[in-house]
């Protein structure tokens, strides 16, 4: 799975990385409240660095019961990858360790 800084040059672009965070998950069909998503985005990353989940699976658990009840197990994962990307970009090889073939 890859993944795509975000661009500069776009003129949605703005130095707040939640506003882009928030523009990133609008392009999945994810959307709510901007400061809601970031939340959820840090206390996932949180839970990663403090080894309450483990895997990505875990987060993406964690980020499911979060989400609008009528999102998708896709727009979890996009979600986990966007908040990984903006957030703890420290913590993407467990977001890699779940693409690898077992």
């Amino acid at each position: 799975m890859a993944f795509a800084a975000p661009a500069h040059a776009d003129p949605s672009y703005d130095r707040d990385p939640d506003t882009n965070f928030a523009h990133e998950l609008h392009t999945f069909g994810i959307y709510g409240q901007k400061d809601y998503n970031a939340w959820i985005g840090k206390i996932m990353c949180k839970r990663l660095h403090n080894g309450v989940d483990h895997t990505a699976q875990d987060s993406v658990k964690f980020v499911k019961k979060q989400l609008d009840k009528d999102s998708t197990d896709a727009q979890s994962w996009q979600f986990l990858g966007t908040a990984i990307n903006y957030y703890c970009p420290d913590q993407r090889f467990v977001y890699e360790q779940a693409a690898k073939p077992s």
